[in-house]
């Protein structure tokens, strides 16, 4: 056996400048280290992001959350066997006495779970994407995914007045994942010159994933640059479009209706049904396919209705289940059972475990549901996720643009495990 010998926590910086928590494991067989993201744009369902909520910081440090790690989490898992991951991250549930880390904190829990799936790979010799896949029993299908990049910013991820959180390409027609990030860097870079002509040098600023933030508040002229630039590019029939629309950040609980200009002084309100009119008709005209968080986190009835068109229309989208979902089994069963979506975006912090990660991944999986593996708008260079979805062979991933090094550092690790193993790339559904 290989146990846990000592752990030691820290806090450090994540991509937007806000502490976060790091956790080292050291075993027999050296010291693996982990490092947890923080989202902006977060659903109230997600698991417990535990912050300090004193004057510095502007509240956001997380000494209670590193004490938690070290005090509690730490020795309850202590001498444990680290190729044990289910059995570790149960002590972990259970230590907390919480489904969703109430007491302690996801952000506590989570690095020390990544940590030992690192730990544990070390101690069979295997990479850690051959770890996570047999850990979910999908060694037979691993591939690097198609990366579905951010390369418009709005809503919480900008200071432009676009209400849509993100827009992405996804070069699902390329053979393999290195010609896939080639034609995302020539599409990003076509529109830089596209955005600088249109609207000026300062439209080339940066959102928090590494997506361009034009001043544009319109939310279907994204679509138009875009498409321009992917024709620019000559990739058109090759490259598709993913949106991240977040719309929980512009929903109005007491009135039900959506505001598209919430971040500007007169408000555009639009009721669900009109929003799912809206999201038709781009997806008529565009080539979308995949709409995430299209309505509020608890509007299953208007997310129903979008599937529901989307496949009477014979459309190729997928609806993403973000906010709704959470990466939780239940939130995921209940969507099931509404048939509200039938992709789930999954991001570790949300459920504050690897194992509870997987099982998130294979109750989706059971309905026919894609799978979206996906980063934080808060980051750090830690590159698990690139790991994580070449060992579940979900076939997509989002971790921003072809910009910003703790965007770019997941790329490049997917570069290096498809130049090492050879995997196939892409999502069955999406072909050229």
């Amino acid at each position: 056996m290989s146990t846990i010998q000592s752990i030691k926590a820290r806090q450090i910086y994540d991509s937007r400048g806000n502490p976060t928590t790091e956790v080292d494991i050291t075993t027999k067989d050296g010291m693996f280290r982990a490092a947890c993201p923080s989202g902006a744009s977060t659903g109230e369902h997600e698991a417990l992001e535990l912050r300090d909520g004193t004057s510095q910081w502007h509240g956001k440090s997380v000494f209670k959350a590193i004490k938690n790690i070290e005090e509690v989490f730490g020795p309850a898992v202590m001498g444990m066997d680290v190729t044990d991951q289910k059995a570790i991250d149960a002590k972990l549930l259970e230590t907390d006495g919480t489904p969703h880390f109430s007491n302690y904190g996801a952000n506590a829990a989570l690095p020390i779970s990544m940590a030992v799936a690192r730990a544990g790979a070390a101690a069979l010799g295997k990479p850690l994407y051959a770890h996570l896949g047999a850990l979910s029993g999908r060694t037979d299908v691993m591939r690097t995914p198609v990366p579905c990049m951010n390369i418009i910013n709005g809503g919480k991820h900008a200071g432009n007045a676009l209400a849509p959180q993100e827009y992405m390409i996804a070069p699902f027609g390329a053979k393999d994942f290195a010609e896939a990030m080639r034609m995302g860097s020539e599409v990003y870079h076509h529109l830089k010159s596209i955005l600088k002509k249109a609207y000026g040098i300062g439209s080339t600023s940066v959102g928090d994933e590494g997506g361009f933030a034009p001043p544009i508040n319109n939310p279907r002229a994204p679509l138009e640059v875009i498409m321009e630039a992917v024709k620019v590019a000559g990739y058109e029939g090759k490259v598709g479009i993913c949106m991240d629309t977040a719309a929980s950040e512009f929903y109005n609980k007491e009135t039900k209706m959506y505001n598209l200009n919430f971040k500007g002084e007169e408000a555009n309100w639009i009721s669900g049904a009109e929003m799912a009119d809206m999201y038709m008709e781009w997806c008529r005209e565009f080539p979308i396919i995949s709409i995430e968080d299209p309505f509020d986190e608890n509007d299953f009835e208007s997310f129903a209705v979008l599937l529901a068109k989307v496949k009477a229309a014979g459309l190729p989208t997928q609806i993403v289940g973000d906010d709704l979902t959470v990466s939780q089994a239940e939130r995921v069963q209940d969507a099931i059972n509404k048939k509200a979506c039938n992709s789930l975006l999954l991001k570790v912090n949300q459920v504050g475990t690897v194992t509870g990660a997987i099982e998130a991944t294979l109750l989706a999986m059971s309905d026919d549901w894609s799978v979206m593996v996906s980063h934080r708008s808060g980051e750090t260079e830690d590159v698990f996720i690139a790991d994580l979805v070449c060992g579940l062979g979900t076939g997509q991933i989002k971790t921003g643009a072809p910009c910003r090094s703790e965007r770019t550092a997941k790329l490049n690790q997917m570069l290096r495990i498809e130049e090492e193993t050879g995997m196939p790339f892409g999502f069955d559904s999406w072909t050229a």
